[in-house]
């Protein structure tokens, strides 16, 4: 038998500010060496158990149960665990939700609602009910710029800008259009208002677990639109067949589904995602503090609009950024260099960030200043 080296609790882990994969909670990691080489009872790992046995449908449910315990999900909506990430949900939300001669509205606050928005237009007729692109997305559109189409099949946002480190500190008002969210950098990172969105979509690399598995919650309204297309959907692509076949009708990512288990788990454990929300309103302030404080560093995102989930910023020049970059790591510090797109730096800190690292953060930071600035 194969022994394991060191408990996790003793390896060296540096502080992982990655936008995604993300960080995952320890004690989740802890329970996944454990039980991987044979879950408890099984005598199977779970890389190994059929999508089809009884554990494995235990998993399943108890993983549903668990979302539906947290968001306190209102009856008349559906649970589902797909695949190919919220780049696939661009085109399966248009798809099933957007009929003939419709119009689907779009916000446009960032480069993910941009790649949405074009994949939308392969489907069918879009709106852009506003947008910041003129900006660089470097905040929020208002609610008095929106520009709503009558009778709009449905209104899409996307509620954390993962890239520009945005976040809509409140929803928007759509009147009764649906309201469709991908919330892929920031579910369940505090608490959501299921009752106002007819549909949620998160990849779960940030908040829930692993990257591989995709969670959908649809208002029965619109699975309802997607049943009426199922003799014109390919089977993958429809929500209805999913739904119908509890999220089995083809292999899942099991280890994925498992480990957003866990996560889910130790989300409660936490206290909810009221608990959760205010630690991490209270790392992202510090961060905040920090960059405000003299000058010397930069936020990119506008004060009302900045990210709890990702915090972006710049320093004078290039030059500096770079160093800062290359020191920070050196210093234990993973993840932190801004997406291609923008450049600069991006602190993401989701829920299983610790604190301690932002603290740490914080104080390479001024050290920097000290010597640089």
């Amino acid at each position: 038998m194969v022994a394991f080296k060191e408990p996790m609790s003793t390896v060296h882990r540096v502080y992982n500010f990655a936008a995604g994969p993300a960080v995952l909670p320890v004690p989740v990691l802890e329970e996944i060496q454990r039980d991987l080489l044979a879950l408890p009872g099984v005598g199977m790992s779970i890389l190994e158990i059929s999508h089809r046995s009884k554990t494995f449908e235990s998993i399943l449910a108890r993983a549903e149960a668990d979302i539906r315990a947290l968001a306190a999900i209102p009856p008349g909506y559906r649970v589902l665990f797909l695949q190919g990430g919220a780049s696939l949900q661009f085109s399966m939300v248009p798809m099933n939700l957007l009929g003939p001669g419709s119009t689907a509205d779009y916000i446009d606050g960032g480069s993910w609602a941009d790649k949405a928005i074009k994949e939308a237009k392969k489907i069918g007729r879009v709106n852009i009910a506003a947008s910041t692109k003129a900006e660089s997305y470097a905040r929020i559109p208002a609610q008095s710029e929106l520009v709503l189409s009558p009778d709009a099949a449905y209104v899409h946002m996307t509620s954390n800008n993962t890239i520009e480190g945005t976040q809509y500190k409140q929803l928007p008002d759509v009147g009764p259009a649906p309201l469709v969210s991908d919330a892929s950098s920031e579910m369940f990172s505090r608490p959501i208002d299921v009752g106002r969105h007819a549909l949620i979509y998160a990849g779960a690399q940030k908040n829930l677990g692993p990257a591989g598995v995709t969670l959908v919650i649809i208002r029965d309204d619109l699975l309802q639109r997607s049943a009426d297309k199922k003799s014109s959907l390919p089977s993958m692509m429809n929500y209805a067949v999913h739904e119908e076949n509890g999220s089995l009708y083809n292999t899942p990512p099991t280890f994925a589904v498992y480990a957003l288990g866990l996560v889910m788990k130790w989300l409660l454990a936490q206290g909810g995602l009221a608990a959760v929300g205010v630690a991490n309103e209270r790392k992202a302030a510090k961060l905040y503090a920090e960059i405000d404080r003299s000058g010397f560093y930069r936020g990119t995102a506008a004060k009302a609009d900045r990210s709890v989930m990702n915090v972006t910023f710049r320093l004078a020049t290039e030059e500096l950024e770079k160093r800062f970059i290359v020191e920070s790591t050196a210093a234990g510090f993973d993840g932190i260099k801004g997406h291609r797109a923008v450049g600069g730096m991006r602190a993401s800190i989701y829920n299983a960030f610790p604190e301690e690292g932002v603290d740490a953060l914080v104080d390479f930071m001024k050290e920097f200043e000290q010597r640089l600035g």
